[in-house]
């Protein structure tokens, strides 16, 4: 029995989108910790004695500290050997997976990076909105919507003025305050979908213009967790065409 850890990346929700390196990991583990994003249809691919434990966050329920989940792995690992960390989307795009595999690395425990596919690129994706499109959008910005201080993130301000697409990572506790902000710098008829649940049989989908999109998001009942995405490249969505076909022409 060696101590190691591997960081594997699940995916946007559907269970499909692992990668064959990520299931491979999972059926060589002695432990698997998974987070609140994960399919939990994964949790099959991994041995039935393996030790299985919930360290999932969302905002209003108790969870693990980080500080906790970084001595569970240590510990786990020194006590049953692999310890695969499965995180939803990619462990490097706001998962806090750098974090682990250094604290793991300061007890000599060896580790990996399985990267996954980012729910900021997928779930876009799913709903046919290219976050780049050659005569559209040349570049695209990924911002998580709340600092570690709970505050927006200043990236916002430079990214709101920006002609790239903007997706925003849990950011829907911030939503009035993105599109106040947008609608300050005289964009609030931007394009912008809401994508709940992305890549899930249960994913919603509202899409509008800046301006609108609370009330939108309110009227319909999306919430957490959800990806947004800010730009013109939201005006080639089949619904925003039918709903904002004059808009589409200015564009093209």
């Amino acid at each position: 029995m060696q101590p190691k850890l591997t960081l594997v990346g699940a995916g946007p929700g559907d269970g499909e989108l692992i990668t064959v390196k990520g299931i491979r990991a999972l059926q060589q583990a002695d432990v698997v910790l998974y987070d609140d994003l994960v399919n939990d249809s994964l949790l099959d691919f991994a041995p039935n004695d393996a030790l299985k434990v919930y360290v999932g966050k969302r905002i209003g329920k108790a969870s693990f500290t980080q500080e906790q989940i970084n001595q569970m792995i240590v510990q786990l690992a020194q006590e049953h050997g692999h310890v695969v960390r499965l995180k939803g989307g990619d462990s490097y795009i706001f998962g806090r997976g750098y974090e682990e595999l250094q604290y793991a690395r300061e007890y000599n425990i060896p580790g990996e990076v399985v990267p996954g596919m980012s729910s900021c690129i997928a779930v876009p994706a799913s709903q046919h909105i290219p976050v780049t499109c050659r005569g559209v959008s040349e570049s695209f910005w990924v911002i998580t919507g709340t600092t570690r201080h709970g505050d927006l993130s200043d990236d916002l301000l430079l990214a709101a003025q920006s002609n790239a697409t903007v997706v925003v990572l849990m950011g829907m506790h911030k939503l009035d305050k993105i599109c106040t902000m947008y609608n300050q710098f005289g964009r609030g008829h931007l394009p912008m979908a809401v994508i709940q649940n992305g890549t899930r049989t249960d994913e919603r989908c509202v899409v509008g213009q800046v301006w609108e999109m609370p009330r939108l998001v309110a009227a319909q009942g999306v919430g957490a967790p959800a990806v947004i995405i800010i730009g013109d490249v939201v005006a080639l969505h089949p619904s925003y065409v039918k709903a904002y076909a004059r808009s589409l022409s200015e564009l093209v």
